[in-house]
């Protein structure tokens, strides 16, 4: 019997995780069945539950793979020294991942940012899931924590400000940005980098930025 190869393997995996996260994002996770991927995928029951064992560990795939890709690309900017300023470090960050999941779509709109509102609604009714999303919430925002740690030290951004906080708006930045992508359609992450640069040159009344 012939030997698969990994790259084989790697790319059988990426078509049932793709056509998983098409299902999710059309129908949500309830409404989608086991049946629903195969036929989307179109591949036997045999050849899908040899990576996955069903739904959840779909789901939890999806979102580790995500939540990976985007601490990582924080995770990069952290080794910097200083960090790029907030606004292309944002932009930057969520163009690469937006640009991974482009080819994945719903009625021709991409699937991604319907997927990620769907993952949130499922976190409140799945604890093992919530769990799962917190800790790699928690990753990003601890790696969020360090950025901003990095900008103070430098002296470009203001030091009266607890770094969490400042971890917590740029992620609530991002998270907003998806979900109006879900709601209103597709944009450029370049949308977000501008308004980001815009509000980082408002004055206060004695004219510090």
């Amino acid at each position: 019997m012939a030997r698969v190869s990994q790259a084989h393997l790697d790319a059988r995996r990426r078509q049932i995780l793709d056509g998983a996260a098409v299902c999710f994002a059309r129908n949500g996770f309830h409404a989608t069945s086991m049946q629903d991927v195969l036929k989307e995928v179109d591949l036997s029951a045999g050849a899908v539950y040899r990576y996955f064992s069903g739904k959840e560990e779909l789901i939890a795939a999806i979102v580790e793979e995500v939540l990976g890709q985007v601490h990582a690309g924080f995770e990069e900017a952290a080794r910097s020294s200083p960090p790029p300023p907030p606004d292309l470090l944002v932009a930057s960050v969520l163009s690469r991942v937006l640009a991974t999941k482009e080819s994945v779509t719903v009625d021709g709109h991409p699937a991604f940012p319907r997927l990620v509102v769907q993952v949130w609604t499922e976190t409140l009714r799945n604890e093992e899931l919530a769990a799962l999303l917190s800790e790699g919430y928690g990753a990003v925002r601890e790696t969020w924590t360090r950025i901003v740690r990095a900008y103070q030290d430098a002296g470009t951004m203001r030091p009266d400000v607890p770094p969490e906080h400042v971890a917590r708006t740029m992620m609530a930045a991002a998270m907003g940005f998806l979900a109006q992508q879900a709601l209103f359609g597709p944009a450029p992450a370049e949308v977000l980098g501008d308004g980001l640069r815009a509000l980082m040159s408002v004055r206060d009344e004695a004219g510090t930025p």
